[in-house]
């Protein structure tokens, strides 16, 4: 049974959501500010976090930086569940490292729906153990790391799973809308340079290994292996 921790100060919210987690067969619990958030999940380390960005004592975007920069939580999926709701509010959202940003008012059907996707793909990137090369480029599911000539690499966790998709479909062109369903799981409800900004930080991290990453004009991108 997934556990699900739901960081948002509007009570009356928060318990319509718990009710409904609780009543799909998840574990929910509440937590008013954004320091109770994060000491609740350092104590009991949750499946998935919904996250409010506008709390009383911390800014949400502040504590999703937190979530993902401690070491025991930064594999922990968060939902971002928000009234701010422009394209760039949710563009932020997702390079912070969100996994998904469920936009208020929702139906608690659709929040339902997205807490089940992303647990799914929580699942997939648990799934069985492989070791991904590509030039210098070297990537192990099963510890969730990446090395370039033998120094790790460290990467957020949507990071990896975009590497990882690339890995796995070397010298096939991978458009913008088939990388933002099949890793962030989500439809092109935003514009693409969500994953340009993200391809580009890739490429950042793993220097000039990373050039193996060809941009394809018009189109998207294409890992491109060095001939051996």
């Amino acid at each position: 049974m997934a556990r699900i921790l739901i960081i948002e100060d509007e009570q009356d919210l928060s318990g319509l959501v718990e009710y409904n987690l609780r009543a799909a067969g998840f574990e929910a619990e509440v937590a008013g500010t954004g320091a109770s958030g994060l000491a609740r999940a350092r104590a009991n380390v949750p499946d998935l976090v919904l996250l409010d960005l506008m709390l009383p004592d911390l800014a949400g975007s502040e504590v999703l930086r937190m979530l993902k920069s401690d070491t025991g939580l930064r594999k922990v999926p968060v939902i971002i569940v928000s009234a701010k709701g422009q394209e760039s509010d949710r563009v932020q959202g997702l390079e912070l490292g969100a996994d998904d940003y469920v936009v208020k008012p929702f139906s608690v059907r659709e929040l339902l729906l997205r807490v089940r996707a992303v647990l799914r793909r929580a699942d997939v990137d648990e799934g069985p153990a492989a070791q991904l090369t590509a030039g210098d480029i070297q990537l192990d599911t099963s510890r969730h790391q990446v090395s370039v000539k033998g120094q790790e690499v460290v990467l957020t966790a949507l990071e990896f799973r975009l590497l990882r998709t690339l890995l796995e479909r070397a010298d096939r062109v991978q458009t913008r809308e088939v990388l933002l369903s099949d890793v962030w799981g989500i439809q092109a409800e935003i514009h693409t340079r969500t994953v340009d900004t993200h391809i580009k930080r890739l490429r950042e991290k793993l220097g000039p290994a990373g050039d193996i990453i060809e941009t394809v004009r018009g189109v998207g991108y294409k890992l491109s292996p060095p001939s051996r």
